[in-house]
């Protein structure tokens, strides 16, 4: 691996699936690990605020025997009275792995670049590569394999999720098949979409890729269907009445459950707003692993970290 994790695409197929069986293998016997990262720290750094990124990464080093310290952009002077590069600079001499939650995407690279020690994405306006090795180990989980299956993405689609889901799929060759409403304000970046091909050609996994508008299309027979908010965090309020229009015909309800595999599994990253992306009955009903999915974020970035320090 390189020395940060700041993109899935930067990885390969084989490096991908290391991850995740090392993930398994710290889920089933965690106690093996809980003196691998003593005496080492990590410093969090948050723009967006969020629960199971907090609370994930800091219990996970907690329990490989290492600190966790939270810090909140909102307190500090990085990128106003201090230089990102010299923010970097300065906590590498500090901590042994930094992991960070922002807005931009040029920003966390801007810091990895300027870090001696590793940086992982968190989550930027790009991707949001950590929930998609936990969306995966959670498929594996449930389905017992990730190449050949089919996964369904509805709705909100120029996102990091969308974009990770892309690049993740590819390279573990599951086919994806994003549905959303027509237009660049909703639709995958095309730079993305590409990207995914290559990868998918590159390594040979046999992944398929269909971008449409049309939902009942996306979802036939497929074994996982996933959505995420209509209102990411850089939505403006105001915008919110007009998106639900344009998004409820994109809406995960048990009509269109229905439309996917009998045994398929309904995944969301959450936060969720029950009646909004899915209906209550979707995400509380027995297909839907959201919880799964959000327990995993512990295991595979406990496996990610270990890795990033040759810890394992």
């Amino acid at each position: 691996m390189e020395k940060d994790l700041l993109d899935l695409s930067t990885l390969t197929d084989k490096e991908i699936i290391g991850i995740i069986d090392l993930a398994n293998q710290i889920k089933k016997n965690p106690e093996a690990y809980n003196t691998k990262l003593k005496g080492r720290t990590l410093l969090m750094i948050f723009e967006k605020p969020s629960l199971r990124t907090r609370v994930s990464f800091e219990t996970g080093m907690t329990q490989l025997g290492g600190h966790g310290i939270y810090y909140d952009i909102a307190t500090s002077p990085m990128g106003k009275k201090e230089s990102i590069a010299d923010t970097a600079a300065t906590a590498s001499r500090y901590v042994d792995i930094i992991m960070a939650r922002l807005f931009s995407h040029d920003h966390i690279r801007e810091l990895a670049s300027n870090a001696s020690c590793p940086v992982i994405n968190a989550l930027t306006d790009h991707t949001h590569p950590c929930q998609i090795l936990a969306d995966l180990q959670t498929i594996r989980e449930k389905k017992g394999k990730l190449k050949g299956l089919k996964l369904a993405y509805v709705g909100n689609s120029n996102n990091n999720v969308t974009h990770s889901l892309l690049y993740g799929c590819a390279l573990v060759g599951m086919h994806i098949s994003v549905a959303s409403p027509e237009g660049p304000n909703y639709e995958p970046q095309l730079a993305v979409v590409t990207k995914a091909k290559l990868l998918a050609e590159k390594f040979k996994t046999g992944s398929k890729i269909v971008l449409t508008n049309d939902v009942a299309t996306a979802v036939k027979n497929t074994d996982v269907v996933y959505t995420d908010s209509w209102m990411s965090y850089h939505i403006p309020e105001k915008e919110k009445e007009s998106r639900i229009k344009v998004f409820m015909p994109y809406q995960v309800n048990q009509e269109l459950m229905d439309k996917a595999k009998d045994d398929a599994i309904f995944m969301n990253c959450l936060p969720a707003i029950r009646g909004m992306e899915q209906t209550a009955e979707v995400i509380d009903g027995p297909q839907s692993v959201v919880f799964d999915e959000a327990e995993n974020r512990l295991h595979v970035q406990k496996a990610l970290m270990l890795k990033l320090l040759k810890a394992e």
